[in-house]
C-alpha cells in the first residue's frame, strides 16, 4: 500500500518514511504544497499524511482543494499546531484525523491503520483468496499454511489485486501501487511483473487467477 508524505522538514519525512515501510506501508515524500497537489492528482494513494507548515503556503489549502474536488483520499494531519481552534479548523476542513508533533511512531502507524479500516477503505491484515494467504504486516505469502517467497515487486501487485479480489484494478492504480513518483516507467512494466506473479503463484500452487480485461486492467479471483 502507497502513502504520500508532504513534510518539509527532510529528517522528520525520513523518520515517518522509515517507520511506515516498517509498519509494511511504501510511501512517497513531497516537500511543498506544490508538489503534493501534482502528486495526488497524478498517482493512485491509499492516504495522504500532511504538513500543514509548508514553505510555499498552508497544507491547509492543499486539504481544502481535494475536498473542493470531492476527492476521497484518506489525509491525515501531522503538525505543530495544537491548539483546540487549529484541530477543529483542519478536522472541518476535511482532515480524517490530527496528529501534533511531537508524535510516537507506533500512534502514526495505528492512527492510520484506523482511517484504512473505515468503510471503504483498503486495509486488511490478513487478505485471503482460496487457498492464498498475505500477511500484510510481515509481507508474507503462505499457500496451504505453508510460507511462500515471492518477489518484492510481485508481492506489491499481489496486495493491490487481493485487496480489491473480485473487482477490476485499473493498470494505473497497479502502476502507482508498484513505482509512485519513481519517474519514467517502461510501457510494459505492468504487464511483466503481472506475467511474473502468475507464474510464481502457479509454481506455488496457489488456486487463483489473474485476468486481464484488455484495456482496462486487472481482476483476482479463485480459480474454478
Amino acid at each position: 500500500m502507497r502513502l504520500l508524505i508532504v513534510e518539509d522538514n527532510f529528517e522528520l519525512s525520513q523518520l515517518v518514511a522509515n517507520g511506515l515501510m516498517a509498519a509494511g506501508y511504501e510511501s512517497d515524500i513531497v516537500n511543498s504544497a506544490a508538489e503534493a497537489r501534482d502528486a495526488a492528482r497524478n498517482v493512485s494513494y491509499a492516504a495522504m499524511v500532511l504538513d500543514l507548515g509548508l514553505p510555499d503556503g498552508d497544507g491547509l489549502s492543499v486539504l481544502r482543494e481535494l475536498r473542493r474536488h470531492a476527492d476521497p483520499l484518506p489525509v491525515l494531519v501531522l503538525t505543530a499546531r495544537g491548539g483546540l481552534q487549529d484541530r477543529l479548523t483542519g478536522l472541518r476542513s476535511g482532515a480524517d484525523d490530527y496528529l501534533v508533533k511531537p508524535f510516537a511512531l507506533e500512534e502514526l502507524v495505528a492512527r492510520l491503520e484506523a482511517i484504512l479500516r473505515r468503510p471503504g477503505q483498503l486495509l486488511g491484515r490478513s487478505l485471503r483468496l482460496a487457498n492464498l494467504i498475505y500477511d500484510t504486516e510481515s509481507r508474507q505469502i503462505f499457500v496451504d499454511d505453508a510460507p511462500r517467497i515471492i518477489s518484492s515487486r510481485e508481492t506489491s501487485v499481489l496486495e493491490i489485486l487481493l485487496r480489491r479480489q473480485g473487482r477490476v484494478v485499473p493498470k494505473k492504480n497497479v502502476e502507482d501501487h508498484i513505482f509512485g513518483l519513481e519517474g519514467e516507467v517502461a510501457s510494459n512494466a505492468v504487464e511483466v511483473y503481472i506475467s511474473r506473479l502468475r507464474k510464481q503463484l502457479a509454481e506455488c500452487g496457489a488456486r487463483v487467477v489473474i485476468h486481464t480485461i484488455r484495456g482496462v486492467g486487472y481482476l483476482m479471483a479463485e480459480e474454478k
